[in-house]
């Protein structure tokens, strides 16, 4: 039986570290982090489940793409503040579809070569989206829209989100349903692109819109802290 007694959450904020490794090829496949409550489930289910900082909520690996990681084992490092798993994994363990979340390399910026699995067979396109603009933010502003806009001033950003809203409302009034469609994913990439320069995760609001449901309008608003 682990101790969890022995477990430092307080020198670490309240979440650890976790390394996660490959069981048969001891390949590092990707680092997150767990709280207490993450741990215990992972014991308790022999899952992987985690404490996504971005999303603000515990989560269990796979449990939209169905990459599950089963444990095989489980170390903790001589500081009692970090930890290792050795898992099975099904399927692959990064969002964009590779087998591994360490695929470039530092010094060259080339990406090592992995099959890879298209991730909106698994992923949602909000999801797969996010954190392709993520990606962005490394990039050549002058060769990326989306980094121009991750990396300029945040005004011109805010321009683009009025002005895709405005066009979206005149969509609306023209009853133009093509043009609606077309303009509400204009203003949804301008929101998501906003979200990233400010690190904020889409499941955020996800949790936000399930916090208000069933919630009237007016108890909703009452609701809010002032």
């Amino acid at each position: 039986m682990i101790d969890l007694e022995k477990i430092d959450f307080d020198k670490s904020g309240g979440i650890l570290p976790v390394v996660v490794q490959d069981s048969e090829t001891l390949e590092v496949l990707m680092v997150a982090y767990m709280n207490e409550e993450a741990l215990k489930l992972s014991l308790e289910t022999s899952f992987a489940h985690y404490f996504s900082r971005s999303k603000q909520r515990l989560w269990k690996k796979g449990e939209e793409s169905g990459h599950t990681q089963k444990i095989v084992e489980l170390f903790i490092d001589c500081d009692n503040d970090t930890l290792l798993l050795k898992v099975e994994q099904e399927g692959v363990a990064c969002h964009t579809g590779r087998k591994s979340c360490f695929f470039t390399n530092l010094k060259n910026n080339e990406i090592v070569s992995q099959v890879v699995v298209e991730p909106s067979s698994s992923y949602s396109v909000i999801d797969v989206l996010y954190h392709t603009i993520l990606e962005r933010k490394n990039s050549d502003s002058s060769k990326s829209y989306t980094a121009s806009l991750l990396n300029g001033k945040e005004n011109s950003l805010l321009k683009k989100i009025v002005e895709e809203a405005g066009e979206l409302t005149f969509a609306l009034k023209d009853n133009d349903e093509n043009e609606i469609i077309y303009e509400s994913a204009d203003v949804a990439y301008h929101i998501l692109v906003a979200l990233a320069k400010h690190n904020i995760s889409p499941d955020r609001v996800k949790q936000e819109l399930a916090r208000r449901f069933g919630l009237s309008g007016i108890d909703e608003k009452n609701s809010r802290t002032k």
